[in-house]
């Protein structure tokens, strides 16, 4: 920072309240801008993180058939069901694999899946 600005700063950590609300005002008119209009898109900004989606559900909605098995064994493998159940749950598609994971968990189990021929979505 310039000694300029951490001069400013200096003068205006010794400002009372009444001072500072005034300087705020006067900067408002002088540069025609507004400190509420500021400080809107901040508190903006952070509500969509905190409403960032944090688990999610694998869905199978499909797959290549001529990759099937490979399908199955993955499905096999993820949720660790028979032969009989994973075949069911392929065929029957789309299907819930896993439900409320992490998201890497969830990333690497629809690549996992993509890589064997099943077509996934995450939700």
């Amino acid at each position: 920072m310039s000694e300029k600005v951490t001069a400013m700063i200096e003068e205006i950590k010794g400002l009372t309240v009444l001072e500072l609300s005034e300087l705020v005002h006067a900067l408002e008119e002088e540069f025609g801008v507004s400190a509420a209009a500021m400080a809107a898109p901040a508190a903006g900004a952070a509500a969509p993180a905190a409403e960032e989606k944090t688990s999610f559900d694998v869905v199978l909605t499909g797959f290549d058939a001529a990759a099937k098995i490979k399908v199955i064994k993955a499905v096999r493998e993820i949720t660790g069901l028979g032969l009989a159940e994973a075949k069911g749950m392929v065929e029957g598609a789309p299907k819930t694999l896993k439900e409320a994971v992490s998201k890497d968990e969830a990333e690497e189990l629809k690549k996992k899946l993509e890589e064997a021929g099943a077509k996934v979505e995450l939700k």
